[in-house]
């Protein structure tokens, strides 16, 4: 410490800059996924860090998105296990009524259990969350006005501010007849009928979960198909299962216009073949996209500008390091090809930590990233479509294979399928299931596209016997050369 009571860096005994601003090595301006995640391994690092967050660490995920509606999603399941006990076990078993109180307790116990353990750790790894909205004041500087204090960084600072639920023009969602993804799960009481707009991962969960439930549900998309961004074959699979519980899926639809009723909507929707569809429901489900929040952050204090869409895009992917040296960008912030996932957030919270302590790291390899739709029946996917391979040049050999052509697809008897695609005579571009529990078996299909491998490599390993997987093992046999089942 020098005779005027300052570090030699420059900082005062109390941690504080000589002009009275905290200093740190890094601030994380948000505490969801990503923020959270580069925040803790920093530290873990051994790098300060303050992370600035103006709800609830554990973000839009935790407390809105994925923890609360995978935990809705698990209890729409047991209700339809009880269904397919009755009709086609023989098991005489009725579902007497669903206790929405105790349904919506439980829930809430999941995410409270799980937002202690968040705080938990990045108290225990001595991160210092600093309640407030993060204005930026330069390229490693900040302010909160709630707190009245300004923080430096010394090493960098990282964005990841999230996302919000983008809306359509003339709906203005009131959190009981019209409701975006973030509050959908909390209105009020279970819907008799709701109509979903937008067919992507988010809009077809909630149809699935509310069809589950007893609601009449119709699920409108623009694109010409549901989940639009998967493999053709995934979404044909998918819109069969959906219908088949007796969900109206409308693809290449519009909303033309919504009136609020005392209890509900009422809508008018132009279908594929341009007929006028009048569709009433207790509530209208918006699910068309996220958009990313950047809103009082003031990003051009620190250098940064936005794209047209909003987003904070890299100029250096490998480090997702902005134009501005320093500034780096994790999470929904980024425009693809990261995917707005929260497992690849906690893969660029890893990096930028990483980058951030000078440890080498290597680039989040986003063709490797899974994508899964939770629904009734579920997707799951890494890689390239079919159609996207092709269109980048590949010569392709693909490989489907129903899940009933193994025994345990027939005990499930919910139908899916596995496709492989391929490079012909090389490694494999993608993998796309359909059907039930697939979202845990993907990891296999992460580690073969992640590493480049040819499905000779894959064939020589042995799949269990009777398991859904198997019918992952038969796809790669069957490429490979080697086919049991499917010739």
């Amino acid at each position: 410490m020098n005779a005027d009571g300052r570090n030699a860096d420059g900082r005062n005994a109390d941690g504080r800059n000589a002009d009275g601003r905290n200093a740190t090595d890094v601030i994380v301006i948000g505490g969801g996924t990503g923020g959270y995640s580069t925040a803790l391994r920093a530290a873990a690092l051994g790098l300060e860090v303050v992370l600035v967050e103006r709800d609830k660490v554990g973000g839009t995920c935790l407390h809105r998105g994925c923890i609360p509606s995978k935990a809705m999603l698990h209890a729409a399941e047991l209700v339809d296990g009880i269904a397919e006990a009755r009709e086609r076990w023989g098991v005489k078993a009725t579902l007497e009524t669903v206790d929405w109180p105790a349904l919506v307790a439980t829930r809430d116990d999941i995410v409270a259990r799980n937002h202690r353990g968040v705080e938990a750790h990045l108290a225990h790894a001595g991160v210092r969350v600093v309640r407030g909205s993060a204005r930026l004041t330069g390229p490693r500087s900040i302010r909160v006005d709630e707190q009245g204090a300004e923080f430096t960084a010394r090493r960098g600072l990282v964005l990841a501010t999230g996302s919000r639920p983008r809306t359509l023009p003339g709906l203005v969602p009131d959190g009981r007849r019209v409701v975006t993804s973030d509050d959908a799960l909390f209105a009020p009481g279970l819907p008799a009928s709701v109509l979903v707009l937008g067919g992507g991962a988010i809009g077809v969960e909630y149809a699935s979960f509310h069809r589950s439930l007893g609601a009449e549900v119709t699920l409108v998309e623009a694109a010409d198909r549901i989940v639009p961004l998967e493999d053709a074959d995934v979404s044909r699979h998918l819109t069969r299962g959906l219908k088949k519980r007796g969900i109206d899926v409308r693809a290449g639809a519009r909303l033309l216009d919504a009136e609020l009723l005392g209890d509900g909507v009422r809508a008018r929707v132009r279908t594929a073949r341009g007929e006028t569809l009048a569709v009433e429901a207790e509530r209208l489900l918006v699910a068309v996209g996220r958009a990313p929040v950047t809103e009082g952050l003031d990003v051009a204090a620190a250098g940064l500008t936005t794209d047209e869409r909003g987003f904070v895009v890299p100029a250096d992917w490998d480090r997702l390091e902005t134009a501005v040296p320093g500034v780096h960008v994790v999470g929904d912030l980024l425009p693809p090809p990261s995917p707005g996932l929260a497992h690849a957030s906690f893969a660029e919270g890893l990096l930028v930590a990483e980058t951030l302590a000078g440890v080498p790291s290597a680039p989040v390899d986003y063709a490797a990233v899974p994508r899964v739709t939770y629904s009734s029946p579920q997707t799951a996917a890494v890689g390239l479509s079919e159609a996207e391979a092709r269109a980048r040049g590949h010569e392709v050999t693909a490989n489907s294979m129903p899940l009933t052509a193994v025994a345990k697809g027939m005990v499930h008897g919910r139908g899916g399928m596995v496709k492989v695609v391929t490079e012909t005579g090389g490694r494999v571009l993608g993998v796309h299931l359909v059907g039930p529990h697939v979202s845990e078996m993907i990891a296999e299909g992460q580690l073969v596209v992640g590493w480049d491998a040819e499905p000779s490599d894959v064939a020589r390993h042995i799949h269990p016997h009777p398991t859904l997987s198997e019918a992952v093992g038969e796809a790669f046999l069957t490429l490979a050369g080697r086919g049991l089942h499917q010739q």
